[in-house]
């Protein structure tokens, strides 16, 4: 009997337009048609005006369709404050003869557009649960246990997209369209709650989003852009049909300063195994406190809080591993309690 095999490969960026190390992962032998899925940290701002993660997107999808390959996730974050370092993270999976066990499994999905009038509200919520269940069955997962990392590209309200829902006669969530990242995100993240079993969607109203930050998902983890105007997703948990020697598990940080949730999931991993890849979220505590003291990321007029989160998460999680290309994507609303943050860590067995 078949079973798959996932692997994961992190390259190095000199800039949202360098796919030269990618190319030499082809090179070297890797086949593109297995490529399920690619993750990038950008060096923009992470905000509305952020086109690196386009740019970036694009240049991926020029050298995909160079070959005729087609239908690849990818998910782009932009922000790479401190001292993070842009990388991308690579997702292949193949068919394999080596017999079953469990092992890290990857699935994907994309939902249909979303109505502009829908973004920030249950409807969105009801598409991503949706499209969290489709990746799940490309995953071969049943059990929403075992989904360790449900990531979502989502998409966010420019004012041209306002101004076309509103001459049709509709209404938008909000006019703000930094504040459609924060609602969009939610909104997501909410869906892959539903999806998980995590959250009912009677339990949901539109007005709840980014309001009851109590609702929340154990690993979700979502990130906005102009680029898309659909969701891609991307889940990664441990499938019993896969084989191979990654593996991975999730945590949730307390606060942006806890590491111990952190070092108890990588203790949950086998001890002679490299860390392949960790995935977080960050996001300023919204009580203004930070373990009981005063935190100023919301008060600052020059810089948006996300982006000093990203830098403060990063920095607590790079003293963690040692490592700077680490993915971690500002945002966090209702992924993971209010002031905490899921990370997910995906490591290689050494044989």
């Amino acid at each position: 009997m078949h079973s798959m095999r996932a692997n994961v490969y992190r390259v190095p960026a000199a800039g949202p337009d360098d796919v030269s190390g990618v190319e030499a992962l082809f090179a070297a032998g890797l086949r593109l048609k297995n490529v399920v899925a690619i993750m990038g940290k950008t060096e923009g701002n992470g905000c509305v005006n952020d086109f690196t993660r386009g740019y970036a997107s694009r240049c991926f999808e020029t050298m995909f369709a160079k070959q005729g390959v087609t239908g690849v996730c990818l998910v782009m974050s932009g922000g790479t404050e401190g001292a993070l370092s842009p990388h991308w993270t690579v997702f292949p999976r193949e068919r394999s003869d080596a017999p079953a066990s469990h092992a890290l499994s990857i699935g994907t999905a994309r939902t249909p557009t979303l109505p502009f009038h829908h973004l920030g509200r249950l409807q969105q919520i009801l598409a991503v649960a949706e499209g969290v269940k489709a990746a799940m069955r490309d995953a071969g997962i049943d059990d929403p246990r075992d989904i360790h990392f449900v990531q979502v590209k989502c998409p966010l309200l420019t004012l041209d997209r306002v101004s076309a829902a509103e001459h049709e006669g509709e209404t938008v969530a909000t006019r703000d369209t930094l504040k459609s990242m924060g609602l969009s995100r939610g909104a997501s993240a909410l869906g892959a709650a539903v999806a998980l079993d995590e959250l009912d969607h009677s339990e949901i109203a539109d007005g709840d989003i980014c309001k009851r930050f109590e609702l929340f998902s154990r690993c979700a983890s979502t990130s906005a852009g102009v680029e898309l105007a659909d969701h891609e997703i991307l889940v990664l948990g441990i499938g019993k049909g896969w084989c191979g020697s990654f593996a991975i598990d999730h945590a949730v940080m307390e606060n942006a300063i806890d590491p111990s949730a952190v070092r108890k999931a990588r203790d949950r991993l086998p001890a002679n195994a490299k860390l392949a890849a960790l995935l977080a979220k960050a996001e300023p505590d919204p009580s203004g406190k930070v373990a009981g003291r005063r935190h100023t990321m919301l008060d600052d007029s020059d810089i948006s809080g996300m982006r000093h989160a990203r830098a403060f998460v990063g920095g607590v999680l790079a003293g963690v591993f040692g490592m700077t290309d680490l993915y971690v994507s500002g945002g966090a609303e209702h992924q993971g309690p209010s002031g905490g943050d899921p990370v997910a860590i995906i490591v290689e067995k050494e044989s």
